[in-house]
């Protein structure tokens, strides 16, 4: 492991070390992705919360065996980062729902990026509840060409192998689905 080139984890034998946990390639690590997860983390916090969510992805990597295994290859530095920035989004939730403060003196997402991802992680909280709750399985990749890939009815079929006809029913007892739970999520 040559320390003046920056770790490339695709090759295996690195890799394998990465997810043993091996203490000087962790620490190498950390030097060199340090400042890439505490952008991440910046994108999202300030301050004292900030330096606490960068410490606790780094703390997490050392005691989490089956987080490194999630490392599959790729730039460790891009999938260290995106962990970092999620991190910062739960982080800020949690601490959204835990404090009782006045509308104003809540912490904003600290740009229109973080503020994206949260409505996005929302969304897509809903949409497994959705798939899970309330649509039959077997109706669930046309929900997925239609109503998250946003595909033309054509393609949706062509892609689906069906007829663009039934393809339109199914959409159409989807809609139904989707309204009445809706209304059911919105009344509870």
């Amino acid at each position: 492991m040559l320390a003046d080139q920056p770790l490339d984890l695709d090759d295996e034998s690195l890799r394998a070390l990465f997810h043993a946990g091996d203490r000087a390639l962790m620490g190498r690590l950390y030097q060199e992705s340090y400042q890439g997860v505490e952008a991440a983390v910046g994108c999202v916090l300030r301050g004292a919360d900030r330096e606490t969510v960068v410490q606790e992805l780094y703390l997490r990597l050392l005691d989490r065996p089956e987080l490194r295994r999630n490392f599959a290859g790729g730039s460790i530095h891009a999938w260290l980062a995106t962990l970092a920035h999620n991190l910062a989004v739960d982080y800020w939730r949690r601490h959204r729902r835990e404090t009782s403060l006045a509308e104003d003196a809540v912490p904003v997402l600290a740009d229109a990026q973080s503020r994206r991802m949260e409505e996005r992680a929302a969304l897509s909280v809903f949409i497994a509840r959705f798939l899970r709750e309330a649509l039959p399985e077997k109706w669930g990749p046309i929900f997925q060409a239609r109503f998250v890939e946003q595909l033309d009815q054509r393609e949706a079929a062509r892609r689906l192998g069906m007829h663009r006809t039934t393809l339109a029913y199914r959409e159409l007892r989807i809609r139904k689905l989707l309204r009445a739970y809706l209304r059911k999520r919105s009344s509870q």
